[in-house]
């Protein structure tokens, strides 16, 4: 069966793509732009990607090999009801299905159990943590995370694998699809506001989504912000707990995130925790969570409030040691992100020394909203003093090369995909 991904460079699309070939299906795929994403794809063997999601690149993709499923991310038609590759494929009779349907089937047809990781933040984090602790203890194992690792691929399908390690995204209403064996919640706070309206709706979903499991593991924190009554089947871990002390990574929420995977990896395999912990603290990282580029420059996701904190609690605690100043530059996710969460801002960057703000990275925007200037979010922080508006442009290179050079540790805190400010950090700073 040959399937083609649409928008096959996403962080969703891509991790799938690549499954869908180990476990023996053809694949293609089409993005609006080249990327890292696309590149790391081809490097895995995906060579019939097309940019430019045009009637006639598809169609010179079937033309070639007919296509037998089109998959797309719910960002299509979000972005473009009358997605020309969406059409195309009506007009030719190719089945038409979001991601989930796909992985749905490959679940099934290989026995696979589910093990969900969802939340607002920290999901990513988590995933790739689980994922290491069962590669280190020799497990065979099939996985999708939404980022790059040094001890494995984004995507992976093994065929004597028992269970299926995925990051669940809410976006869409995407975790709904699954029925996981075991769903862990790595935090919930309010977010994509154009799907949930209200916080109630988002907060209505995870409840949902946690009936749909099997088993489940949380903090108590968020079982309290769910108002979560008794469960059966769930575990669920307090942010005191002792553990958390043994475990030796940089940044509390990181702690936290690795003492859930330790939890979900324990209930699983019966491996002792202290065993676990001695595991996770060799835990090397994952792409864009304080990366580090070049010597004193690093990259890290962050677009949400906790996950801005959670970027900035690591990153202090790594200048700290260092003895070195810290400066982040800060690029948000999305217009309407902004619209909803500008007056969560306010203690974000407390640690921070300089904070350079840039304008937001723009992808699926109501065209009927203002855009919002860093000089607007600015003023909502506690001590705007410490910030300066700028613009992605040579004089903001020549800045942090200054604060590199004067022996600052600098930060690039972004959430967005291709041309984002991870993508042009590392444009810049790497390639001659």
């Amino acid at each position: 069966m040959h399937i083609y991904f649409s928008g096959i460079g996403g962080a969703g699309i891509g991790p799938l793509a690549l499954i869908a070939k180990q476990a023996g299906y053809q694949v293609s795929g089409s993005d609006k732009q080249d990327s890292s994403y696309v590149q790391y794809l081809k490097k895995k063997g995906i060579k019939d990607i097309v940019i430019g999601q045009e009637t006639g690149k598809i169609g010179a993709v079937h033309h070639r090999n007919p296509i037998d499923w089109f998959v797309y991310s719910s960002a299509l038609t979000k972005e473009n009801p009358q997605h020309p590759e969406l059409l195309f494929a009506k007009d030719e009779s190719i089945y038409t299905s979001k991601r989930a349907e796909l992985l749905n089937r490959i679940l099934r047809d290989n026995k696979l159990k589910m093990l969900a990781i969802a939340g607002t933040h920290g999901k990513t984090t988590t995933t790739a943590m689980v994922v290491w602790l069962m590669k280190e203890l020799k497990l065979p194992i099939s996985y999708s995370v939404g980022a790059k690792l040094s001890f494995g691929d984004m995507g992976q399908f093994d065929k004597n694998s028992e269970y299926f390690i995925y990051e669940c995204d809410e976006f869409d209403r995407n975790f709904l699809e699954f029925e996981p064996y075991m769903s862990v919640i790595s935090g919930v706070s309010w977010d994509h506001h154009e799907i949930y309206p209200t916080r109630e709706e988002y907060q209505s979903a995870f409840r949902d989504f946690l009936g749909q499991s099997k088993y489940s593991i949380l903090w108590q924190e968020d079982f309290d912000y769910l108002s979560l009554k008794s469960i059966k089947n769930t575990t669920v871990l307090n942010t005191d707990h002792p553990d958390i002390n043994n475990i030796k990574l940089a940044g509390l929420y990181n702690r936290l995130d690795a003492r859930l995977a330790i939890e979900a990896v324990h209930e699983i395999s019966k491996t002792p925790i202290s065993k676990l912990i001695e595991i996770m603290n060799r835990f090397p990282g994952l792409q864009r969570r304080m990366e580090e580029i070049i010597p004193n420059l690093y990259s890290d996701y962050a677009h949400t409030p906790e996950k801005i904190k959670a970027a900035v609690s690591v990153a202090k605690e790594v200048s700290t040691e260092q003895g070195k100043d810290l400066v982040v530059v800060y690029e948000g996710l999305t217009n309407r992100r902004q619209v909803h969460m500008q007056d969560d801002y306010k203690d974000c960057f407390e640690g921070v020394d300089k904070l350079i703000w840039i304008p937001s990275y723009l992808a699926r925007e109501d065209p009927g909203e203002r855009i919002i200037s860093p000089k607007e979010l600015i003023a909502k922080l506690s001590n705007p003093a410490i910030a300066t508006a700028m613009e992605r442009d040579d004089q903001l290179k020549t800045t942090i090369q200054q604060y590199i050079d004067e022996g600052a540790i600098v930060v690039g805190m972004a959430g967005g995909g291709g041309d984002s400010l991870d993508e042009w950090l590392r444009k810049q700073f790497t390639e001659n």
